[in-house]
């Protein structure tokens, strides 16, 4: 019998990436107001040059391993335990800035007070846009009583924990929340699936992974041996290296996986 379910947080049940554009949408809209400017354009320059600046630091490699991308560095404040996390708080500041001054550079603008204004400006303007997916409290609503629900994400312990202050709700509906810089290796390290299996008492055999990423969800927990639910809302391409146990564009569609599991394995 499946007794746990593990499902993975930005663009599972929370739409991180419909936030971070809303950010840059109404971030880019303040600097069209100040200069003649194309907003997508900006967003455009600011993307890459925020990447380029990422990869320049000696973190980079740190925020790989525990799976920070580039547009949290301009909105999380990393004020966690451990040497990397602080040498990211000192960073980001400057980062956050660089980024919007060299982006608006890139477009041939160059205003370094509006650059430090919109790098204030766009995390507040994510703070104040969390989404989530329409089917996603039904969802937990109707697992909640049957299953254990384990959330298990990569990233910084004081952003994603942000992202939950932002959207409480869903904080109770989970018997564990692990974040892997709480736990000093990220998805798809295997150590941090066999983790999450020993802190609830349950075999990769009664437990299922449900996560958007190949690489790190789905990947991770084959390292293993549980399957998995690769939740591909954008119908993106799958891989012939990492395959999972089943393929859904909607959580609603897990019922009838779920179902099926636990009939099989009744059976046996």
């Amino acid at each position: 019998m499946i007794k746990a379910i593990i499902f993975d947080l930005d663009d599972t049940l929370l739409w991180d990436k419909k936030s971070v554009e809303t950010a840059f949408e109404k971030t880019c809209e303040h600097a069209a107001q100040v200069h003649d400017l194309n907003p997508a354009k900006l967003e455009e320059a600011v993307r890459l040059e925020a990447r380029k600046l990422y990869e320049s630091y000696d973190t980079y490699e740190f925020t790989q391993m525990i799976g920070i991308n580039p547009f949290e560095g301009l909105w999380g404040t990393f004020n966690d335990e451990g040497d990397y996390f602080q040498k990211m708080k000192a960073i980001v500041p400057g980062y956050r800035k660089e980024a919007w001054t060299n982006g608006l550079q890139r477009i041939g603008i160059n205003d370094e007070d509006l650059g430090s204004t919109l790098a204030e400006l766009f995390p507040q303007e994510r703070k104040k846009h969390p989404y989530l997916y329409e089917e996603t409290f039904e969802v937990l609503d109707s697992l909640k009583d049957t299953y254990k629900l384990v959330l298990l994400t990569n990233g910084s312990p004081s952003l994603q924990h942000t992202k939950l202050e932002v959207t409480s709700e869903l904080v109770p509906y989970f018997d564990q929340i692990i974040v892997s810089g709480a736990f000093g290796v990220g998805k798809p390290d295997a150590s941090i699936f066999q983790h999450v299996l020993t802190e609830n008492g349950v075999t990769a055999e009664e437990a299922i992974m449900v996560g958007d990423n190949l690489m790190t969800d789905i990947l991770g927990a084959s390292r293993v041996g549980m399957r998995s639910v690769w939740i591909n809302r954008e119908n993106k391409l799958p891989s012939e290296e990492v395959v999972p146990t089943y393929e859904i564009n909607h959580l609603e569609k897990l019922y009838p996986i779920l179902e099926e599991l636990n009939k099989k394995q009744a059976v046996q």
